[in-house]
């Protein structure tokens, strides 16, 4: 799943521990997200998109999913 967690982190000025502090997850579980060799749970993406004040899906996007 793709995903702009690292541009959105960046834009804040945060650490990838800092966004895993706010989010009550490890350093490497937000460098696995950001690089997304791991998807987030349904739980933890809107976890995600409630701390940046966003849908989930202005954050996470599915690459093989046809177009609507």
């Amino acid at each position: 799943m793709r995903n702009t967690l690292k541009v959105l982190r960046a834009e804040r000025g945060w650490t990838q521990n800092d966004l895993g502090e706010r989010l009550g997850v490890s350093r490497q579980a937000v460098n696995a997200l950001e690089t997304e060799k791991h998807d987030p749970s349904l739980d933890l993406a809107y976890r995600i998109a409630a701390l940046f004040g966003l849908p989930v899906e202005a954050i996470f996007t599915n690459p093989h999913r046809p177009a609507a």
